[in-house]
């Protein structure tokens, strides 16, 4: 039996991490998982998020028992396993050695769209709760482990998706197939059950969406988050692939 390829895109909220998973699902050799620790991380922190007591009803809230199906056997047809995370999720007393078994990516956004696109949800945002701090703590360490993850910003996979999609399949040894840049409308059973909050563009769109200037303006303590999570912003987008 032939262990498949382990993806695990670890991202900030509010990026185009639902429609990568729509990508790679659409495949048709890959099974897809939807940010399987957020009920462990709901049930730990106490966070008040849309749909909140729904999504610790319906995940796992230990997160040991998540990581055993992460790591574990899958059907013996599947050749990738892609793991949709947030970055945030890896809360701090969580041992992240399983993470050492998967292909890791880090997606990353500008911090003043993240922020900006997030309070129109949650009226208060902190720089944990955009999963920056966790994405560089993640990168240095696989780095110092001499596994460097790849690091994608969404801009740029935007401006040149069938391009970053390939070089991705070629490092993971996969050959790129055009079914990845679209997928029918509409939600599906992989989805997590906090889709009816934060998935309806998703929902409507029918492929990556063409790359468009946006006009932030911060105030207060939406402003004073980016700037915070702005070095760290730059210290991974000097690490991203460039094409």
């Amino acid at each position: 039996m032939v262990d498949p390829i382990r993806l695990a895109m670890w991202s900030g909220p509010r990026n185009i991490s639902t429609a990568l998973m729509r990508s790679w699902e659409n495949r048709g050799d890959t099974i897809v998982v939807d940010e399987p620790l957020y009920a462990h991380y709901l049930a730990v922190t106490g966070l008040d998020h849309p749909g909140r007591d729904e999504v610790i009803r319906a995940g796992e809230t230990d997160w040991r028992a998540v990581v055993e199906t992460l790591v574990g056997p899958v059907d013996t047809d599947v050749r990738v396993f892609y793991q949709k995370h947030m970055a945030h999720h890896l809360l701090p007393d969580m041992d992240r050695a399983w993470t050492h078994q998967l292909d890791n990516v880090l997606l990353i956004r500008e911090p003043g769209e993240v922020v900006a696109s997030y309070t129109k949800a949650r009226t208060d945002v902190t720089a944990d709760d955009i999963g920056l701090p966790q994405q560089v703590r993640l990168h240095d360490e696989l780095a110092a482990a001499g596994a460097t993850p790849i690091v994608i910003d969404a801009a740029d996979l935007l401006g040149n998706p069938k391009g970053y999609l390939r070089a991705l399949c070629d490092h993971l040894g996969l050959t790129f197939t055009e079914r990845m840049l679209s997928w029918p409308p509409g939600p599906r059973p992989t989805d997590g059950v906090w889709a009816p909050y934060w998935y309806d563009a998703v929902w409507q769109s029918t492929g990556f969406a063409e790359p468009r200037p946006r006009d932030v303006h911060l105030e207060g303590a939406a402003a004073a988050v980016a700037d915070e999570c702005r070095p760290l912003y730059h210290h991974l987008h000097e690490a991203r692939l460039l094409l």
